[in-house]
């Protein structure tokens, strides 16, 4: 399945020095998963977190859901041998965390080729630089990391999310621009269905493909969001057929509930269409 055509609805972050994690991963129905070198292992774990998750991938299981490896920044002790371990598991790309600007993703590269690179978004200077950052010819993916821009930024939580707004949307502007993936950022309560169902609706109007999550307990919510529903797949059917009678006939405008269809709908009704096929067919592997 292409890259850019199949489904990053759920992507779930999972803890890269932990076989215990990594075992139960193989069977969530998750779209993607982030193995994290990072924030989630402790210091005195990190070396060995390369083997266990290197030994983990080889084993294979994680069956079609998309292998991100997160990895420690370039500027710490362990970024470096991380990106060289990285280009030796069996992963589908490697995330950098707090790209600041093209020169950190062009440091990458140097050392992992051709492999896929991700971005993490949380500073104020990759907000500024995001279109620069999306345009770099190796960054298949953006990571919206709103814990730490929320710390950067010494904004206030709040549930409309106001503070973060202006960030997501330059973000989401950067990789619509250069056909990215752009998944939002976490939820934190994890416990909180009825918040996490709210923040993935409002990500999954913005145009995010998918949400960050941190516990296998949000999967099914953020998966039902960001999927299309019976209703927008029924209504992507009856535009196609409709603007299809009209333009085999030659005459009138097409109609679907006191609303004319035209070219861009057909190609919007097309994308929905696609993407529930793509969610069937990874569902079936």
């Amino acid at each position: 399945m292409d890259m850019r055509q199949r489904p990053y609805r759920s992507v779930l972050y999972i803890p890269g020095s932990k076989p215990r994690a990594l075992d139960k991963a193989r069977n969530l129905p998750v779209d993607a998963i982030i193995f994290d070198l990072e924030d989630a292992v402790p210091v005195e774990e990190k070396n060995a977190a390369r083997d266990i998750l290197k030994e983990a991938l080889a084993a294979g299981g994680y069956g079609a859901r998309f292998k991100i490896v997160r990895i420690n920044g370039l500027d710490t002790e362990w970024g470096k041998d991380d990106a060289k371990a990285v280009t030796e598991m069996d992963a589908d790309a490697i995330l950098l965390p707090k790209v600041a600007s093209p020169a950190d993703l062009d440091a990458l590269a140097k050392i992992t080729g051709d492999l896929p690179i991700w971005a993490m978004m949380e500073s104020p200077r990759g907000m500024l630089n995001a279109a620069a950052i999306a345009a770099h010819p190796k960054l298949a993916g953006m990571v919206m990391g709103t814990n730490d821009l929320a710390k950067e930024l010494q904004s206030r939580n709040r549930a409309d999310r106001l503070p973060m707004l202006t960030s997501l949307g330059l973000c989401l502007l950067a990789a619509k621009a250069e056909g990215l993936i752009i998944v939002d950022g976490v939820y934190n309560a994890f416990k909180d269905d009825e918040g996490l169902k709210v923040e993935c609706e409002q990500g999954r109007d913005m145009g995010f493909d998918g949400k960050t999550l941190i516990h296998p307990a949000q999967v099914d919510v953020t998966n039902a969001a960001f999927a299309p529903s019976e209703a927008e797949i029924e209504l992507a059917k009856r535009q196609i057929a409709a603007f299809e009678e009209v333009e085999a006939s030659g005459q009138g405008v097409a109609v679907v509930d006191g609303r004319i269809v035209e070219n861009l709908h057909v190609a919007t009704a097309l994308e929905t269409l696609a993407k529930a096929k793509a969610i069937e067919a990874l569902a079936a592997e």
